[in-house]
């Protein structure tokens, strides 16, 4: 094991520094976005699946600029389901449809939104990043990491917040009862969401990335942090200024103003998503509340490293859901009547 001691973990709870002007950064990087209508296209996507309906959706991100995203429910079924917006892990992109089907198997509808300009390492996707010329690397945690405001993780958890609001946009959507998840980057995207968007009813982040950034790249030399050390093993000049962009996008900032329940997954093992900076993050979740912390639930697997639980871990996601959902109303009931879904178009 190269992080700390379990006994030491649970108590690790450092006070993260925000940098001057933390929340008027994302409060005009926010505003900026929303001036442009967040859906801009939804059209049935063909497939071979017959009990789900899927939609090719492009919405508007960071700086109005066209998002893809999957959006998939139980064929024939038109009431308003919860929606879990599902963001992917770190070179992937959104695929295939018929990909990542658990979320709506299960009953939800669910919206999977690609990583703008991600695609080909680990899987494809559709979006571009039109904004990729600012000073730093040529990977996408070094893309622009000179300066907070060309930094690529700026526009990619914008990206996140506004697939938020399009998901409250799509048919037979309950936009009260949407969730956001995701697993290493994906994770750490659904905790800045949480921190950011308002109304959030659950979030479900496994091995996040983006916790306690400032540690993470000292302690792994394993990427996606590896590829922040490596570019500053060249440019040995620029370690201030990386350090001082990372403080605007660290989730161990952003989650002390999350107030939806948390379900959280890690492994102690990990050296992609160090679990020190995953524990820091969960000690910060919610504590800008004034003192009501948000309900969380926190699953270690002390002999996995970034798999965590996987499918057992997914079975504990899927039945705390439920539960969380079931006291809410308009909770999901079985199957009864359906008639097609209309896709719709909003602004």
């Amino acid at each position: 094991m190269f992080d700390l001691p379990l006994d030491q973990l649970r108590q690790y709870a450092p006070t993260v520094a925000e940098p001057e002007g933390f929340d008027d950064y994302w409060r005009g990087t926010l505003g900026a976005a929303e001036a442009v209508p967040v859906l801009l296209d939804v059209r049935p996507e063909p497939t071979d699946l017959r009990l789900l309906d899927t939609w090719d959706v492009t919405f508007a991100g960071f700086a109005g600029d066209p998002v893809r995203a999957w959006y998939t429910r139980p064929a024939g079924v038109d009431e308003p389901l919860p929606v879990i917006i599902e963001y992917v892990g770190y070179g992937r992109g959104r695929g295939t449809p018929h990909e990542r089907l658990t979320w709506p198997v299960a009953g939800y509808a669910h919206l999977l939104m690609d990583a703008r300009g991600q695609s080909g390492q680990y899987g494809v996707g559709d979006t571009a990043d039109p904004h990729g010329s600012a000073p730093g690397g040529p990977s996408p945690v070094t893309r622009g990491i000179l300066s907070p405001q060309g930094y690529y993780y700026r526009r990619l958890i914008t990206d996140a917040v506004r697939a938020v609001q399009a998901a409250r946009l799509l048919p037979a959507v309950d936009p009260q009862r949407v969730v956001v998840a995701g697993n290493s980057q994906g994770g750490g995207l659904a905790l800045a969401v949480a921190g950011l968007a308002s109304g959030i009813a659950a979030v479900l982040a496994t091995a996040p990335f983006l916790c306690h950034l400032q540690r993470a790249i000292e302690i792994t030399d394993v990427g996606p942090y590896g590829e922040i050390a490596g570019y500053l093993a060249v440019h040995r000049e620029a370690e201030a200024a990386v350090r001082h962009t990372l403080s605007y996008v660290d989730v161990a900032c952003l989650v002390r103003r999350a107030t939806a329940p948390l379900h959280l997954g890690v492994g102690l093992r990990d050296r992609v998503c160090p679990p020190s900076t995953v524990f820091a993050a969960y000690h910060q979740y919610g504590a800008a509340n004034g003192g009501s912390v948000p309900q969380r639930s926190l699953h270690v697997y002390p002999f996995n490293g970034h798999e965590h639980g996987e499918a057992v871990h997914v079975r504990r996601q899927l039945r705390w859901l439920a539960d969380l959902l079931a006291d809410r109303p308009g909770a999901p009931q079985p199957d009864g009547a359906a008639r097609p879904v209309q896709p719709a178009v909003a602004g």
